[in-house]
């Protein structure tokens, strides 16, 4: 499976080296390199329908490169996050008895406190 990004044109199978964006309250179009990600409302050019590329009339164009290089394959958004990333699973809410233990969270005492014991959502059963 490829990794990289396609022309967005119609019938065109070119590999995306530009990204295309319309501001429409400014009537301008923006071409710029490749993003790191396809968003919508984006359009992926190979490099020749990037150098052909018109605005429509009374539109204008903004080129931020005056040419393009094939940045090669993106990331996949759901590619798997290296072990050195993944945060630690979040602890479960603290209880006023230990589970585990059979202890007291308030006092540390053993089954003999007459602390409530409070459910998850803080009432006491």
């Amino acid at each position: 499976m490829s990794l990289s990004r396609r022309c967005s044109r119609t019938a065109c199978g070119g590999s995306a080296i530009a990204t295309l964006t319309y501001v429409y309250s400014d009537q301008t179009a923006v071409l710029g390199p490749l993003a790191t990600y396809a968003e919508p409302h984006t359009y992926d050019l190979c490099a020749a329908h990037a150098e052909r590329l018109t605005a429509p009339r009374g539109w204008d164009v903004v080129r931020l490169a005056s040419e393009f290089v094939d940045p090669g394959p993106t990331p996949r958004r759901d590619a798997p996050v290296p072990d050195s990333s993944r945060r630690p699973p979040p602890r479960s809410p603290a209880r006023s008895r230990s589970a585990v233990a059979g202890t007291c969270g308030s006092c540390g005492t053993a089954d003999t406190c007459t602390h409530p014991v409070r459910g998850p959502l803080g009432s006491t059963p």
